[in-house]
């Protein structure tokens, strides 16, 4: 059966063996070639494929719930669920997500854009089921990077003790973005070279029980001291003791393997954990040899913009020659975040500490109570999961702690869970928190070395790439914001990303007779009172790639309310909504936040 007849997972289930290995043959290449296009996550899902192909096999689904945790694994699931014509489209404008999706497809049971979720999700969902007296089966596909973060024992403990019937596939190929790290993955690791074990015990079974006379019998004993022998090589007590079963390991690329043992727990009234070893990157040589490279991939043609994180990651490795106190804290992501030349210089001053970000930041925490001066670099959209830590750990004990926040502003291709739009709301109700924002590579080096030399913490948001300059950057100064162009007839406000959209908008303005200044506010708390009061005697207009709500320009409203000055006049910036996946400029120019909507909305104003 080819890709291109399958329109359901059904349709698997009258395969043969040979059909399938072709099958996952093509369902890879297919990949390969889409990413390749598109960009997305190649290596994990091209892990995946078998194990993918025997869950279908196995369960029922739609009836039957597949969830995947992290999402990003979810490529060879959409092929096989009625979405391999449209494949094509797969992380462009109004096409396919690139993560599991409630408002795509009702295989889909659950949204996995963040790590470490599915198995709570799971829970709920055979709560649900049982509350409802119905039978179908939920299974939870979690990655072994994400068995890293925290929120995945709290539902293993709920879970064990209920006894609530869940199957958990535990994928495990080593890697998350960065190879994992910690206790779990070494206990896994132990566990991984049982698969030797497995095979050799086969061939004993099948062999004894053919012995004459005795063959029964030596079978039996063989059965009673198997457990007992397998904890030697295994270890599987971690799961049991939680009052979970635990099968495996078993080979993630062996599919009839696979679905006789999922065959085994499907109606297991228990909950149980499946434990299966995959490749990353598997069938295509260059993946598997660098599964961290391959985690996320830049469209073939598409020249890839000077990335902030690179530079920053570059500029504190240099500092750090200078200064012995300075460590990093990453999240399974010290490459993503640039801060690979940290680490292979000073291996033993950065704490990779896996999926785990609360962990991250309070660790960063007592790293500056001890005296020395942490700097955690995180995804502005992971970093969500820190606030409770950096508000009373952190900026409660007013703590030196430096967090650099990368990818702030629309996460284009990989969706609303990817869009880092929701912090500065947050990060600006933390008091003592300074938050910075800068609006080219040279402005961010400067706030780094203005970060070290103060006393409390400080945030430094920027965005993933850097965008091109058209005007002269004049140089920081803590606490004080840039004017970067001079106009007569209203200011816009705004920073990062941004100001060059001003500076365009500024422009467009200028040939109709409108003369605009424009403010980079790369200060964002505390505000620069002295330059907001000079501005204000003329209209404002505050514009940000942020949530409107509680961010940039509500904070200004609120400051001139308080100060007795006059309001802005607009205030633009992301709407009360989840932002859809696409290419930026086009979801830029949808929200009227390019320059030609920026300019319209202002020259709408000026004639009211």
């Amino acid at each position: 059966m080819k890709l291109t007849d399958i329109h359901s997972p059904k349709q698997l289930k009258g395969c043969g063996e040979m059909e399938l290995q072709a099958l996952a043959q093509e369902m890879r290449q297919r990949i390969i070639d889409t990413v390749q296009q598109n960009g997305g996550h190649l290596a994990s899902n091209l892990g995946v494929v078998e194990l993918t192909i025997a869950l279908h096999r196995v369960f029922d689904c739609p009836e039957d719930k597949l969830l995947f945790d992290v999402g990003h694994q979810c490529y060879a699931h959409k092929l096989l669920t009625g979405r391999q014509q449209a494949f094509s489209s797969l992380r462009q404008t109004d096409g396919l997500c690139g993560f599991p999706s409630r408002l795509e497809s009702e295989y889909d049971p659950f949204a996995d854009g963040h790590a470490s979720t599915a198995i709570s999700a799971a829970v709920g969902l055979c709560r649900a089921r049982d509350m409802q007296g119905q039978t179908h089966r939920v299974v939870a596909v979690v990655g072994d990077g994400a068995m890293t973060g925290g929120m995945c024992y709290e539902a293993l403990n709920d879970v064990g003790q209920r006894k609530t019937p869940l199957i958990i596939i535990l994928n495990d190929n080593e890697m998350s973005i960065d190879k994992n790290v910690g206790a779990l993955s070494q206990h896994l690791t132990h566990m991984r070279v049982s698969r030797g074990w497995l095979g050799t015990k086969r061939v004993i079974s099948e062999g004894l029980v053919h012995i004459p006379v005795v063959g029964k019998g030596l079978y039996r004993l063989f059965r009673r001291v198997k457990n007992s022998v397998r904890n030697v090589f295994v270890r599987d007590r971690f799961f049991s003791s939680l009052g979970i079963r635990y099968f495996g390991p078993i080979d993630g690329h062996d599919i009839m393997e696979m679905e006789r043992v999922f065959r085994q727990v499907q109606n297991m009234q228990e909950p149980v954990v499946v434990h299966v070893v995959t490749k990353k990157g598997k069938g295509n040589a260059d993946a598997e040899q660098m599964p961290e490279r391959y985690h996320g991939v830049t469209p073939s043609g598409k020249k890839a913009a000077a990335s902030f994180g690179c530079a920053a990651g570059e500029y504190v490795t240099a500092l750090a020659e200078k200064n012995e106190k300075i460590c990093v804290v990453t999240a399974a992501m010290t490459d993503s975040t640039g801060f690979r030349p940290f680490r292979l210089k000073y291996p033993e001053q950065l704490y990779d500490v896996g999926i785990a970000e609360e962990h991250a930041v309070t660790l960063a925490a007592g790293l500056a109570a001890g005296g020395m001066r942490p700097v955690v670099a995180i995804y502005e959209t992971f970093m969500q999961r820190g606030f409770d830590q950096m508000l009373m750990d952190v900026c409660l004990q007013k703590l030196p702690v430096l967090f650099l926040m990368d990818r702030a502003g629309l996460g284009a291709d990989d969706g609303p869970t990817h869009h880092g739009v929701f912090a500065l709301p947050m990060l600006q109700s933390m008091p003592g928190l300074k938050v910075w924002a800068p609006r080219c590579v040279q402005e961010m080096k400067d706030m780094l070395d203005a970060a070290f030399m103060e006393e409390g913490p400080v945030t430094i948001l920027y965005p993933r790439s850097e965008g091109e300059t058209e005007t002269a950057y004049e140089g920081f100064v803590p606490g004080k914001w840039e004017t970067v162009k001079e106009g007569a007839d209203g200011a816009i406000i705004t920073f990062s990303s941004m100001v060059q959209t001003a500076v365009e908008a500024a422009a467009i303005a200028q040939q109709e007779g409108l003369s605009l200044s424009v403010i980079n506010a790369s200060c964002i708390s505390p505000l620069d009172e002295e330059t907001l009061s000079r501005l204000s005697v003329r209209p404002l207009y505050t514009l940000e790639e942020s949530q409107l709500i509680g961010g940039f320009g509500s904070r200004v409203a609120q400051l001139c309310t308080q100060r007795h000055w006059p309001q802005p006049r607009l205030q633009l910036g992301i709407p009360d909504e989840f932002i859809p996946f696409g290419d930026r400029t086009v979801l830029l120019e949808r929200l009227g936040l390019d320059a030609g909507g920026v300019v319209r909305k202002i020259m709408e104003d000026q004639k009211n």
